[in-house]
C-alpha cells in the first residue's frame, strides 16, 4: 500500500518561504516520477512542477524560478522549495507519485498540506 505524507505547509507573508515534505512508502520509490500539485479554491488541481527518476524537472510556468523540486531516494522523499512567495500561490498542495507499468499508469496522491500566503 502506497502511503504518501506531505508536511511544511503554513501561513507565511508574500515574499517568504516554504519547503514542503512528501514521504513515500509502500513503494519503489526510486523509479517512479514524483510531482507537486496544487488546488486553489474553486479552481481546478493544477501541476505545480515533476521529477522523473532520472532527476529531469518541469514547471508550471507561473512558479519557475522560484520554486524547485528536488528528491532524495534514500529518504524516500521529495521536496518543494518555494521562494518569493505570492498569494495566488496560496492553495492545498498535494504530492503526487506516478507509477507506470507498460501501458498502465497508476498515479497516488497524499492528503495535502495547505500553504496560505498573505499580502
Amino acid at each position: 500500500q502506497v502511503q504518501l505524507v506531505e508536511s511544511g505547509g503554513g501561513l507565511v507573508q508574500a515574499g517568504g518561504s516554504l519547503r514542503l515534505s512528501c514521504a513515500a512508502s509502500g513503494s519503489i520509490f526510486s523509479i517512479n516520477a514524483m510531482g507537486w500539485y496544487r488546488q486553489a479554491p474553486g479552481k481546478q488541481r493544477e501541476l505545480v512542477a515533476v521529477i522523473t527518476s532520472g532527476g529531469s524537472t518541469n514547471y508550471a510556468d507561473s512558479v519557475k524560478g522560484r520554486f524547485t523540486i528536488s528528491r532524495d531516494n534514500a529518504k524516500n522523499t521529495v521536496y518543494l522549495q518555494m521562494n518569493s512567495l505570492k498569494p495566488e500561490d496560496t492553495a492545498v498542495y498535494y504530492c503526487n507519485e506516478r507509477k507506470v507499468v507498460g501501458a498502465v499508469r497508476v498515479d497516488y496522491w497524499g492528503q495535502g498540506t495547505q500553504v496560505t500566503v498573505s499580502s
